[in-house]
């Protein structure tokens, strides 16, 4: 079953889609279920599950937290992760029988062999991530004998399925045991525009009301999109 499991909704600060948007997107390209795992909250995954009328597509509720040395996200979520301090964060994730993932690792963060070793899954394919640094993922990955995700780690509607997850299981319950389990393993892996990477955090400064960064986002975003980056 494919799954894409880095999604981000308008609960993010850089995203503006709806997941009723997410759902429909991802049925249409054949995807088997998603996670949708907004910066910091569950809020986008808790709502997409509740709306979510096909029992045989899965909505995983997650959140990729921003701790002090960078991104983790937690799949299979019942409650908030309130700490930002990245063994803090493991932990609250733990107790709630989620998965630990730990994405774009060369993106962002201050990798340690604490960090590596307290993750369950490392996203070996970021669409959002350079061509070289995702080589390196995946080179980490082999080297730590770890489980291989990827995710688009998307922000727009065209975006979603650009990285996708191949699982063998048969159900949600299955889901989470499989990947655990390493049988997981990434599937689609293409890249993003970049005007799109620019174009998020243009929505991230309309919607924190930084405007003179706006302007400077939409500048990047135009020049990106007309040299087709």
């Amino acid at each position: 079953m494919i799954f894409e499991l880095h999604i981000h909704s308008k609960f993010s600060v850089d995203s503006l889609i709806s997941p009723e948007g997410i759902l429909k997107t991802a049925k249409i390209r054949g995807l088997n279920g998603v996670a949708v795992t907004d910066h910091n909250t569950i809020k986008g995954g808790l709502e997409a599950q509740r709306i979510n009328n096909n029992g045989e597509f899965m909505v995983i509720v997650g959140a990729e937290i921003n701790t002090d040395v960078g991104d983790v996200i937690g799949l299979f979520l019942n409650e908030e992760i309130k700490s930002r301090m990245f063994l803090e964060v493991i932990d609250e994730i733990r107790s709630q029988d989620g998965v630990v993932v730990l994405p774009h690792p060369f993106r962002g963060h201050k990798l340690s062999d604490e960090l590596i070793s307290a993750v369950d899954a490392i996203e070996s394919f970021n669409s959002r991530t350079g061509i070289g640094a995702n080589q390196r993922a995946d080179e980490l990955v082999k080297k730590c004998k770890k489980i291989s995700v990827a995710g688009s780690d998307a922000h727009f509607l065209s975006e979603i399925g650009l990285g996708s997850t191949l699982v063998d299981c048969s159900n949600l319950d299955d889901l989470k045991s499989a990947i655990l389990a390493g049988k997981a393993s990434a599937f689609t892996t293409q890249q993003s525009r970049t005007y799109l990477q620019n174009c998020s955090q243009l929505v991230k400064s309309l919607k924190t009301r930084r405007y003179v960064s706006a302007t400077e986002q939409l500048v990047r975003t135009l020049a990106s999109f007309l040299f087709k980056s």
